[in-house]
């Protein structure tokens, strides 16, 4: 379907961009925000996930000497950052989008991911909590302070990235719902009759000229046949 303007969510295609309305949007809010706990969370980890003991310099996840933990924190923290960056520059474009078909995979793209998203988030904040209860405190000697906000800000992503599952479910509806009223097939119901043409009467109509009905003369027989 082209030329879907209004579709899912969006102004009409070709309309001026209006920075300040944009910004005010709730999912580019959200979208933000996400980033922004993504960042700190990857960050945390980068920074200050690894430490290592006075007499052995080698480096080992603070969170209970598991790499897991602090790859798996910095892997959805960063993916989740650029994805973040991705739908944003998306939200920008989306209006411009004159075709309702792109518009439908961008906000399924959405949907799917923002899904995906609150799930793994939830689950790295149950492993990082439960891999922060294991940790000696003889093992942390600086970071903790850190681990701390990973875990928090995990916490925080699981709510936040589920606003952006909810958005994308909304605009995915809209869509839908847009498509079905402008698809809608007629109601059934009683043809109505023909009209007549216009000025045309049936009690007006005239034998045409110079037609008669021949009548036979009165007493003529045919002839005798021999």
């Amino acid at each position: 379907m082209e030329g879907g303007g209004g579709a899912y969510g969006a102004a009409k295609a070709g309309g001026a961009f209006d920075l300040v309305r944009f910004v005010q949007q709730p999912q580019v809010v959200a979208r933000i925000v996400s980033a922004v706990f993504a960042l700190i969370v990857f960050a945390c980890l980068v920074g200050d996930g690894y430490t290592s003991r006075p007499e052995n310099p080698q480096l080992y996840c603070i969170f209970n000497h598991n790499e897991d933990a602090c790859r798996y924190g910095i892997g959805i923290g960063v993916l989740a950052f650029l994805a973040c960056i991705f739908f944003f520059m998306v939200d920008v474009y989306f209006p411009q989008i004159s075709n309702a078909t792109d518009r439908k995979y961008l906000v399924l793209a959405d949907l799917g991911f923002s899904g995906l998203w609150t799930f793994l988030w939830f689950i790295g904040f149950c492993f990082l909590t439960n891999q922060w209860s294991w940790t000696q405190a003889e093992d942390v000697f600086l970071g903790a302070d850190s681990a701390r906000a990973a875990i928090t800000f995990s916490f925080f992503s699981i709510f936040s990235w589920a606003l952006l599952l909810t958005f994308a479910y909304k605009r995915y509806k809209m869509g839908v719902e847009d498509f079905a009223q402008s698809y809608a097939d007629p109601s059934p119901g009683v043809p109505a009759p023909y009209s007549s043409y216009p000025n045309i009467s049936h009690e007006s109509y005239q034998q045409p000229p110079f037609t008669h009905t021949a009548e036979a003369p009165e007493g003529y027989q045919p002839p005798p046949v021999y």
